[in-house]
């Protein structure tokens, strides 16, 4: 026979055990809070996704960029080329106007454009995340004679002008592939913008690494490891990189706006992109020849690329803070 207080304590129901929950949950539920990163990463998904359902937005919307619309239909342009209804000619048929000189639709060529830079951006950005881990993480964790080649390397590539380097590399690269007098297809004027982002985009992060890398490897848990007979390739993915994943998701967040302006400005200054190929600096660069007279063409290009770097950076910022509490804006 139970006794009362025996009896009692049985009764008590049994308090669950806590749940854990991960540095990824605790990163995620950090970052659900911050406003400013939610509605960013909003505005970032929204361009991607306007990027990637730009031929299907372009088949509903019934237009392209590439058909001349003032040139194939009277009324449209006025005798010096310009639009001849009032705003660009933006109207019920064409949302964002149409382009002065040729009357090309303006919507459909930004969504395209914009799916161009950000093909050619995104691509050097992986590009120079791969090389930055790979050249930080080998001279951060090796020391030594590694260390001091591949740091003299990363300072020689750094002494170059970044922007001068853009427009003095490119045509040469152009000239490696195409005789002289032949016109550059737009797929090699991709790939090689492509290369040259990624040749001299990669250091800074290299750099940022390899810093990192060199207090990690005297911390205990590296020791540990070591002492423990682990290989290098499993200390390297196992113990460093998951400590270096906030460092290269900010780098990255940055990396990539940063290059999206740096291709824009390649096209702009007519070493990218060229015509017929829609493209955000090629928009840019037209633009500046009708602002004077016809300023909304270039103003939907240039909100939206305010919008998107403004909105990249922020949610740099948002990521940084979700992986490191300790950081407040």
């Amino acid at each position: 026979m139970t006794t009362p207080s025996l009896a009692a304590e049985d009764a008590v129901p049994a308090r669950p055990a806590p749940a854990g929950r991960s540095p990824g949950r605790l990163m995620w539920r950090r970052f659900r809070r911050d406003r400013a990163g939610v509605v960013s990463a909003c505005v970032v998904a929204f361009f991607f996704l306007a990027a990637l359902a730009a031929p299907l937005i372009s088949w509903g919307y019934g237009k392209d960029p590439y058909t001349t619309y003032g040139l194939n239909e009277g009324g449209l342009l006025n005798e010096y080329g310009y639009p001849v209804a009032p705003d660009g000619g933006v109207s019920g048929r064409f949302w964002f106007g149409i382009e002065p000189t040729l009357g090309r639709d303006v919507l459909t060529q930004l969504l395209y454009g914009i799916r161009t830079s950000l093909l050619i951006a995104a691509a050097a950005t992986v590009l120079c995340v791969l090389t930055g881990i790979l050249v930080g993480v080998t001279a951060g964790y090796a020391g030594g004679r590694t260390d001091y080649l591949l740091g003299r390397f990363i300072d020689l590539l750094l002494a170059f002008p970044q922007q001068l380097s853009f427009v003095a590399f490119t045509p040469v690269v152009y000239a490696l592939f195409v005789s002289p007098g032949k016109e550059t297809p737009t797929s090699l004027r991709v790939v090689t913008l492509i290369i040259v982002l990624w040749v001299l985009g990669w250091m800074g992060l290299a750099r940022l690494l390899r810093g990192q890398v060199l207090s990690l490897r005297e911390r205990e848990f590296v020791e540990a490891a070591r002492v423990t007979g682990a290989s290098t390739w499993r200390i390297v993915s196992r113990e460093l990189l998951p400590n270096l994943w906030t460092p290269i998701l900010v780098q990255a967040t940055l990396m990539l706006p940063a290059m999206v302006t740096a291709e824009a400005g390649l096209s702009f200054i007519g070493v990218g992109i060229v015509e017929p190929t829609p493209d955000w600096g090629r928009m840019f660069a037209n633009g500046a020849k009708y602002y004077e007279s016809d300023i909304t063409y270039i103003f939907f290009p240039g909100i939206a690329m305010i919008l998107f770097v403004v909105a990249f950076n922020l949610l740099g910022d948002s990521l940084r803070d979700a992986f490191d509490p300790r950081t407040k804006r």
